[in-house]
């Protein structure tokens, strides 16, 4: 198959766009993974609840996103987690299409009720065991596993006793890392310890619209500060238990601009951006709370007990970077609802081609501004961009699903993330989100976001050209 093929299939249709924004010129006009260097780590992400199903299966007990989902109106079509795709039983194919894919590092999370079904207590034997399956599986096809230990699915017995807004949270999740650490710990060196607090607290605590659907301001806080304290403790059990464990933990970014330079709106945005960028890993890092900036959130120290902050902190390897568009909000006169001041796609008139099925701007630049933004902390060694991706309507013709969108997104955020690093942010990897079409939580299962199309009826999987493309750029082509 010659270059021209092979830009025909992969759907590959900006590589002018792409290099002209990094400012190099080649020949061909092809941005390549050399270009990346040798050691820049390649993945994909995935997460329990959206792919595994099998919800209570083996010992598995509810967790708050299969009691969220059973209330009318929480999830479109009355959608659920209980078998999405099935992985508990496929991941074997799963795997080994990874492995085909000549993606060398595969993200993926435990699932707290598997494990632990109460939540604190004798863990299950049935669900180490099933981690366990996966991770000799994985070591067996040359996968190196990326273990995350929380993406969002609390086992609904904790949160019937407060969830995250209870300070025993701490003690819980320090107990169930260490369980997992013990179990998995020999041969697994790439932990991640919290999947996006921001968005699980944010959305399940205070906007109400994730699981546990609350609207508390008081919860919220609670809640910050208890998971800011959780994610250190993770980290310090994980660097205990795992000799030569690399940790991290991952933040949900949104790049914020200011609908204009008018002083109010720019006082929006700073806002915002303490709110959705700021405000869990600067306590992690012994800056405090961004209170000056979001003086909302000056509440939050009643919750603070003498020694809270320096327990806040730890030194984590990397800091995972999460970036799917950016913020573009305006001056409200209702705050402190930040979300209120955001300023829609549809109202900027950005193109509808530019817009995802989440309804999201496709944004490029926004991933290079916030990896720099990341960078310029001290204590911030390695960025990983451990989640990236959009979700398009993916049409089956033929066999086979061509998504030229994604492909162009994917390729242009990796243009604005070579170009971060040629110019020395220290970022070393990234992991596509997602492998396969999943679950994808409040919204079910209409967006897209896999490099896999699966038919959830049958649970077939095509490789979509995203994919096929992923694969021939990893190969070196």
């Amino acid at each position: 198959m010659n270059r021209r093929e092979l830009l025909q299939l992969t759907g590959y249709t900006s590589t002018a766009l792409l290099i002209d924004s990094l400012g190099v010129a080649r020949a061909d006009n092809y941005m390549r993974r050399d270009d990346f260097g040798d050691n820049f780590l390649w993945g994909v992400a995935t997460s329990a609840h959206q792919i595994e199903g099998a919800y209570n299966s083996d010992g598995k007990s509810l967790n708050i996103w299969d009691t969220f989902s059973a209330r009318r109106g929480k999830v479109k079509n009355r959608d659920d987690g209980k078998v999405a795709c099935d992985f508990y039983h496929n991941y074997p194919e799963d795997l080994a299409l990874v492995s085909d894919l000549g993606i060398p590092n595969f993200r993926f999370s435990t699932a707290w009720t598997r494990i632990i079904p109460e939540g604190v207590g004798v863990p299950n034997p049935k669900g180490l065991d099933f981690y366990k399956r996966i991770i000799d599986s994985c070591l067996e096809q040359g996968l190196t596993p990326w273990l995350t230990l929380y993406h969002w699915d609390l086992p609904q017995a904790l949160q019937d006793r407060g969830g995250w807004s209870n300070r025993d949270i701490i003690g819980w999740f320090s107990d169930y890392t260490d369980v997992c650490t013990r179990a998995f710990g020999d041969r697994v060196k790439h932990w991640i310890v919290l999947n996006e607090p921001m968005a699980f607290i944010g959305l399940g605590y205070l906007a109400g619209i994730h699981a546990p659907g609350i609207r508390s301001l008081k919860k919220f806080l609670a809640a910050t500060h208890y998971t800011t304290l959780a994610q250190a403790e993770g980290g310090r059990v994980i660097r205990a238990n795992v000799p030569a464990a690399d940790i991290g933990t991952t933040f949900s970014s949104s790049w914020v601009d200011p609908l204009t330079e008018e002083p109010r709106h720019l006082q929006a945005a700073e806002k915002a951006d303490a709110f959705f960028n700021r405000l869990f890993i600067e306590p992690l890092l012994g800056l405090g709370y961004p209170i000056d900036r979001f003086p909302l959130i000056k509440k939050i120290e009643r919750y603070i007990q003498p020694g809270d902050m320096k327990r806040a902190q730890f030194d984590f390897d990397f800091i995972g970077l999460q970036n799917y568009t950016r913020e573009v909000v305006r001056h409200s006169l209702f705050p402190p609802a930040v979300w209120t001041r955001r300023v829609p796609p549809k109202r900027r008139s950005v193109a509808e081609d530019e817009v995802t099925d989440m309804g999201w701007e496709v944004h490029p630049e926004g991933i290079y501004h916030l990896l720099r933004q990341f960078a310029a902390y001290d204590g911030v060694k390695r960025l990983i961009v451990s989640e990236n991706g959009a979700a398009f309507p993916d049409i089956v013709e033929a066999g086979r699903v061509h998504d030229g969108r994604r492909t162009s997104y994917i390729q242009r955020y990796l243009a604005q993330i070579l170009r971060a690093k040629n110019e020395g942010v220290p970022v070393e990897g990234y992991f596509v989100w997602t492998l396969l079409d999943n679950f994808e939580w409040a919204e079910g299962y209409r967006p897209r976001f896999g490099i896999v199309y699966v038919d959830f009826k049958t649970q077939e999987r095509i490789v979509k050209s995203s994919g096929r493309w992923y694969q021939q750029f990893l190969s070196g082509l």
